[in-house]
């Protein structure tokens, strides 16, 4: 369950975008940051948060550049004892979810689930439906999860250096509710099958960064406004931190790979702030 309610939060943060114009051409998914006064370089790296155990691997490039790294940054800290008590709270809801969704979506909600999970809406009235969602990707996956953050948090406890986070849980629970209504996230439980998984790791895999981002950033997941909540504001916040991590020390950032690329991407930001944000290929 402490994966499980881990995990929702990260697969909202990657696998949710929006439309705009692609800025990033080179097929990779590990980025040097320098410049601008930097003592050391820093690595930003693209990460999908849930993938098959037979697909997953972490790169000889990646390692190497992890190895060179004084403090590893995640977009939260799930070591933080406050943040996994938060995580646990946001795990189930305030009230039924058979009282406050209308019948109607209740209705979908109890037919999707019987379909996909083989139990109906009654199972699952006390959890949000971001944890809902959370089981039915896990389910679609339908083979052992691995995911890249919780290996970075594992070596990054093997070389006894920090992990931190780019936001509060509590932040991303705020932008998730601002960027969609219960009516908007049971739709969204229909999109992520099998299908999308089988399209998006083989893209991965080959850190195909600009399609990464056209595959998750489709118009179908979200409008503009919700595009400005889930990706733009938190990006633009996480570079405005990014300076003051990366003054005195190497720090391996790793966020969803959706958020690199785009006008409004971190790559694209940190150059407009002045940093230079080179490719690294080997």
């Amino acid at each position: 369950m402490k994966k499980l309610i881990q995990s929702s939060l990260l697969i909202f943060a990657s696998l949710l975008g929006g439309s705009t114009i692609a800025q990033t051409t080179e097929n990779t998914l590990l980025w040097e940051i320098s410049g601008k006064g930097l003592t050391k370089p820093s690595y930003l790296y693209g990460t999908v948060h849930m993938m098959c155990e037979s697909d997953f691997k972490i790169t000889d490039k990646t390692l190497k550049a992890f190895s060179k790294s004084d403090k590893l940054a995640l977009e939260i800290d799930m070591d933080d004892p406050s943040e996994l008590m938060a995580m646990q709270q946001s795990a189930m809801s305030k009230e039924p979810l058979s009282k406050t969704l209308n019948a109607e979506d209740y209705k979908k909600l109890d037919a999707f689930l019987q379909e996909k999970l083989g139990q109906g809406a009654k199972t699952f009235d006390n959890y949000t439906l971001m944890t809902i969602m959370s089981m039915v990707m896990f389910k679609s996956l339908n083979c052992p999860p691995k995911m890249y953050e919780f290996e970075f948090m594992k070596m990054a406890k093997e070389r006894k250096i920090e992990t931190i986070g780019l936001e509060k849980l509590n932040d991303q629970l705020d932008f998730l509710s601002k960027a969609y209504s219960d009516h908007e996230m049971i739709e969204q439980l229909k999109l992520y099958g099998s299908d999308y998984f089988k399209e998006l790791i083989p893209v991965y895999t080959s850190e195909q960064v600009q399609k990464i981002y056209e595959l998750t950033t489709d118009a179908k997941f979200m409008n503009k406004e919700d595009k400005k909540w889930m990706l733009d504001i938190r990006n633009n916040n996480w570079v405005k931190k990014m300076p003051e991590l990366m003054e005195k020390e190497s720090v391996f950032f790793a966020v969803g790979a959706a958020h690199l690329d785009g006008e409004q991407g971190v790559i694209q930001l940190l150059k407009k702030a002045g940093y230079n944000v080179k490719p690294i290929m080997n």
